[in-house]
């Protein structure tokens, strides 16, 4: 259920998300989903080998991560206002991404340079680690993939209804436009709200 609730919260992966789907249709925004999900991955890691809590102690890596996340926020939100990167739509029903690659790399980007994942599993997965199993305990892979494949689903049912929005979008340049702007507006608030969050 917090893994449930963690993906439903609307975050940066969520507006890449939708912005996709809106841009290209359900496909481009199931990509996005995917590569989201897929930047999950170095966190769960970071998580079993206990990274993750060298991190949260304020470590320079958590600082360099942090503000790698800061400048690509405000790069994706600097682009959706200059539109640059932002919605760029497809009028084509479902079309596919000029490169899915691309699609895939920014979602991975997305989550990867998020510390904030990294400090939710510093406080959820570790809860269910197992001292007597070495390094690697078999339960929190599973658990971390359980979280991925939640972050999936439910970022995947975000795309099918940005592309259900996208066809009432496709006839309203002005509405395009101005959801772009908001959603640019709030990347660059998790931005700001990320820059002044203390390591």
């Amino acid at each position: 259920m917090t893994s449930v609730v963690v993906a439903l919260v609307p975050g940066t992966g969520v507006v890449f998300t939708i912005s996709s789907s809106l841009g290209g249709g359900w496909r481009r925004g199931l990509f996005a989903a995917v590569g989201c999900t897929l930047g999950i991955v170095p966190h769960v890691l970071a998580a079993l080998l206990g990274l993750s809590g060298v991190m949260q102690a304020g470590a320079l890596a958590f600082e360099v991560v942090r503000w790698a996340g800061v400048a690509y926020l405000l790069f994706m939100g600097i682009a959706m206002w200059r539109e640059r990167g932002g919605l760029q739509i497809d009028a084509r029903p479902d079309a596919a991404p000029q490169s899915t690659g691309a699609i895939i790399r920014r979602g991975i980007l997305v989550n990867l340079l998020n510390p904030k994942l990294t400090v939710f599993f510093l406080a959820f997965l570790p809860q269910f680690l197992d001292g007597d199993r070495g390094l690697v305990d078999p339960r929190t892979i599973g658990l971390g993939a359980v979280f991925m494949l939640v972050t999936l689903v439910v970022f995947a049912a975000y795309a099918a209804l940005s592309a259900v929005v996208r066809e009432k979008v496709l006839a309203a340049p002005r509405i395009l436009r101005r959801i772009q702007r908001s959603l640019g507006t709030l990347v660059i608030g998790f931005a700001a709200r990320l820059a002044l969050t203390d390591a």
